[in-house]
């Protein structure tokens, strides 16, 4: 096909066969038709460098691009300079994972900064050098809850989390011959009410989260004395962002803060890579998952940097390890390491309070149109669930609004696949939106639903 690419037709007869599908486009079936080219990629054979950067630039530029009130888990806040000049020396994008700890030291004390970070942010004691995402923190969260609780199988989980992490949790289960149950949900949160009598003796913990899928901030007062009466574990997933107003997991009482840093200097990049943390007590220090880096001093006496307490058996007993990480996402954490050190604790907490006063603001006049309205009367940060009173309006909505250069939101129904989520909009609102950029919004809104 390429000259490039060494299959031949026959190693691609094969290779699907294999997989049990008879083409390459049976292949890509699951890919909607609207975001595949309709023609060939028109690079020739004799193309100079030039020649085929303009035509690729040229296919990129027949992207949509808009303003952006999306969020569900991935949010376009403002990004330092500093972080992306940082990030892109030399030094620290080839030591990529720092498996040979003695020739890493840079890199190692930005992850040594990162774990403390990520301390500070969550209020625990032990955080480990990152994971790979958000979702699989949170698996990463069960698989140590089970490991802590002899004879457990069970872990209670919020029915608000983020539909990918549930998606996750349960892929988890059905490989490990683990049961996620979910908690009652009522107006928009977790129910708690029923909790006691669901921590039964099979039960390793609980994960909750907050801010949820719908935005909304969750009340645990209490949860983590129930949790602990039952010898079970409780785990908090938050926007690291949001806990520059909020509660930390660590004042809720929590034993695991888990989450992803993508809002900490990590672009959206089409949704992902990302960053996923991980903060525990240190009871549980010996138990987190991948690695941790530690401060020491060398034979002279100076500050120096180590991988220490990595649980060392995970790369070796395959099925029987505790986890599946054996790396961790290293030039993403330096990534938020260095957003936040720009920021200073001051200025992560004004990107929170001004994420909060604009989607507030943003929400207070949206409900004041007809045809939409909020829902459940609930605390939110910087994200809110928009409800439409028919379909049809809703995609009008939508349409007019990408029509202007606005990206209005994220139909919940999209990730989720349930049909009780078909009239909700789940906008954010982020530190990044101007002034005119909110009331570019609501004029757009207020056109479509007069």
């Amino acid at each position: 096909m390429y000259s490039y690419i060494p299959h031949t037709d026959e190693d691609r007869r094969r290779m699907l066969e294999a997989i049990g599908v008879s083409s390459l486009d049976e292949l890509y079936d699951d890919v909607s038709p609207e975001v595949l080219l309709s023609e060939s990629i028109p690079i020739a054979k004799s193309k100079s460098e030039d020649e085929v950067i303009r035509q690729v630039s040229a296919m990129a530029a027949r992207n949509v691009r808009g303003v952006p009130f999306l969020g569900c888990g991935s949010y376009d806040h403002i990004v330092p300079a500093t972080v992306q000049a940082i990030a892109s020396l030399p030094a620290f994008v080839t030591a990529y994972t720092p498996y040979q700890a003695e020739i890493s030291q840079g890199l190692l004390e930005a992850i040594f900064e990162f774990q403390t970070i990520v301390c500070e942010l969550t209020g625990l004691d032990v955080a480990n050098a990152s994971l790979y995402d958000g979702a699989t923190a949170a698996q990463e969260a069960a698989a140590l809850m089970v490991a802590d609780k002899r004879r457990s199988s069970e872990i209670l989980v919020s029915p608000t989390i983020h539909p990918f992490t549930l998606q996750v949790l349960e892929t988890w289960a059905k490989g490990t011959g683990r049961k996620i149950v979910l908690l009652p949900e009522k107006d928009g949160v977790c129910d708690l009410s029923r909790l006691a009598e669901m921590l039964q003796p099979q039960v390793a913990g609980v994960i909750v989260q907050s801010p949820n899928r719908y935005g909304f901030l969750e009340d645990y007062t209490g949860v983590a004395d129930t949790v602990h009466a039952a010898s079970s574990l409780f785990a908090i997933s938050c926007d690291p962002l949001s806990l520059g107003m909020q509660k930390t997991p660590g004042e809720w009482g929590a034993d695991i803060a888990i989450g992803d840093t993508q809002p900490l200097g990590i672009p959206c990049s089409f949704g992902g890579p990302s960053c996923g943390y991980m903060a525990v007590r240190q009871a549980l220090m010996r138990k987190i998952p991948g690695r941790i880096v530690g401060q020491t001093v060398d034979l002279d006496g100076d500050r120096a940097f180590v991988l220490t307490l990595q649980a060392r058996e995970q790369h070796i007993k395959r099925e029987r390890a505790t986890s599946n990480i054996c790396s961790n996402q290293a030039l993403a954490a330096l990534m938020t390491t260095v957003h936040v050190s720009t920021l200073g604790w001051a200025g992560l907490k004004e990107a929170s309070r001004q994420s909060y006063i604009k989607a507030h603001y943003l929400a207070y006049h949206l409900a004041q149109l007809p045809g939409v309205r909020l829902v459940w009367d609930a605390p939110f940060w910087c994200e809110f669930p928009l409800v439409f009173d028919d379909a049809k309006k809703m995609r009008k909505f939508i349409q007019e609004l990408r029509n202007e250069g606005i990206f209005a939101g994220v139909r919940l129904s999209s990730l989720t696949r349930r049909e009780r989520d078909d009239l909700m909009l789940i906008v954010a609102v982020t530190e990044k939106r101007t002034r005119e950029e909110l009331e570019l919004y609501l004029a757009a809104a207020r056109r479509v639903l007069k």
